[in-house]
């Protein structure tokens, strides 16, 4: 079994907003499909013959809460998992699969990481671009973006979710293969 886990926040005032792409990806990848919806209070699951989609309902800072209650039900490898969030280091719209690493400063991440021990979690970002200056990190993380970065970002979200179907189909190797391809022709090649 492999999941995607989308990072972001419970409730209808958070749905647009930058911080959470991770659940836009998620809500992308449920579209058109039969899921069987589970309901925890850690979380919401959705479960198909294609693996697990997971929403925490903890709150970004506490993602990592949703990851036990996972865990505890599925006992996962977390390289079965694939990590979707949004990142402030990357351009509007740019989508960046990785095999692991750090938390980079998000705190969800950082939750993630530090419930499962490891920082061997594959990981899908979508760039939201830096805040701009004089601007809480918070306050810019948790606004709606306006309409040409939705629109770039809608995009990605739509791409990050061919990658993710990927990872539930192939794995790591599966979504990489979608990864590249979406790369190169991007850029042409």
């Amino acid at each position: 079994m492999r999941a995607i886990v989308g990072l972001g926040n419970p409730g209808p005032e958070y749905a647009l907003t930058r911080h959470n792409l991770g659940f836009w990806v998620v809500d992308r990848l449920r579209a058109g499909r039969s899921w069987r919806r589970i309901l925890f209070p850690w979380g919401e699951l959705f479960l198909s013959g294609e693996g697990a989609l997971l929403k925490p309902l903890t709150y970004m800072n506490c993602s990592g809460e949703a990851l036990r209650g996972l865990f505890a039900l599925y006992p996962l490898e977390p390289r079965a998992l694939l990590l979707v969030h949004d990142d402030v280091d990357l351009p509007v719209g740019e989508v960046r699969l990785r095999a692991r690493g750090g938390n980079g400063g998000h705190l969800g991440v950082r939750s993630v990481l530090e419930a499962l021990g490891t920082e061997d979690v594959p990981r899908l970002k979508i760039g939201i671009g830096p805040k701009p200056e004089g601007v809480d990190l918070a306050d810019y993380v948790l606004s709606v973006p306006p309409e040409q970065e939705m629109e770039k970002l809608s995009t990605a979200a739509v791409f990050a979710a061919e990658v993710a179907g990927a990872f539930l189909r192939g794995g790591y190797s599966g979504a990489l293969k979608r990864y590249s391809r979406g790369v190169a022709a991007e850029k042409g090649v």
